[in-house]
């Protein structure tokens, strides 16, 4: 069996063809015994095509190569704008988290002020319990720095909770939302008491309870101020805990029950003021 020839012939051997080729006509229209005529007019068929294709493919080249050149610079300008944008982001962030740090610092500032009687600590919360509510939790502060069991602790506008372990550089807090906290408090107006007790199905509304409340007047309303009572063995007195969002009598036609807004935002809690006066040294009564 014969094998076939394989007459595929290169794109440089073309192009080294017709070079050769043109090379040979121009030598031809330089001999003085050639006539000048025939040989332009061949050259207009084999040279003027293959130069107008060469040219066409150099205007092609330029264009590509501007264009990988405009790619590049814009691929270039585009990364400078990201970086920017990126530089910008982070920055406002930063500026946003300054913003809201340096409001709840004012916070803390004002109900420092507002407290001004007691000698306080500050604190950041450095651990909490699981779920959505800060119903005990860990500060960074400790008995090196005055803090002992039953401190009361503040936040935003008013209570908190209350110390209820202590370390050297750490204590835990239970906040008055959890189940087993019970605080002894009266309404602001009349000093009727009342008892503010945790719940944390009840806070998922964003509500505190009170409950045993005497009103026989019937003079407490909605957005009543309730604060720590005097009768409290361990809360120190007048301590904001909450406004009376609402309010119902009981069967017993006695005491009323009722819902509260609290103080306090128990969800995003981040410092906090230790009040490092027991109750037991402050002598209310």
């Amino acid at each position: 069996m014969k094998k076939k020839h394989d007459w595929n012939i290169k794109s440089k051997h073309i192009l080294v063809i017709m070079i050769l080729v043109c090379i040979s006509l121009m030598l031809l229209t330089f001999a003085e015994k050639f006539p000048a005529a025939p040989v332009r007019k061949a050259a207009s068929y084999a040279v003027v095509p293959f130069q107008n294709g060469i040219n066409k493919v150099g205007t092609a080249l330029s264009e590509m190569t501007s264009g990988f050149r405009n790619k590049k610079k814009l691929v270039e300008e585009n990364e400078k704008l990201q970086n920017k944008v990126d530089e910008l982001t982070a920055e406002n962030s930063r500026l946003t988290q300054s913003i809201s740090e340096l409001d709840r610092l004012k916070k803390l500032y004002d109900l420092d002020k507002e407290y001004s009687e007691y000698d306080k600590v500050g604190a950041e919360v450095i651990s909490k319990n699981s779920g959505n509510w800060f119903s005990t939790f860990t500060i960074n502060k400790g008995s090196d720095d005055g803090i002992q069991k039953d401190c009361n602790v503040i936040a935003g506008s008013g209570l908190v909770g209350i110390v209820t372990e202590v370390g050297k550089n750490w204590a835990t807090v239970r906040s008055i939302i959890d189940d087993t906290s019970n605080v002894s408090a009266m309404t602001m107006t009349t000093s009727d008491t009342c008892i503010v007790s945790g719940d944390l199905r009840l806070i998922d509304e964003g509500k505190l309870q009170f409950i045993h409340l005497k009103d026989e007047d019937d003079k407490i309303q909605e957005g009543e101020k309730i604060v720590t009572s005097a009768t409290s063995d361990r809360f120190l007195k007048g301590i904001l805990i909450g406004y009376v969002s609402e309010i119902e009598e009981n069967p017993n036609n006695l005491t009323k029950t009722g819902t509260l807004t609290p103080a306090v935002d128990f969800e995003h809690l981040q410092e906090v003021l230790v009040i490092k006066e027991l109750k037991q040294q402050k002598g209310d009564s």
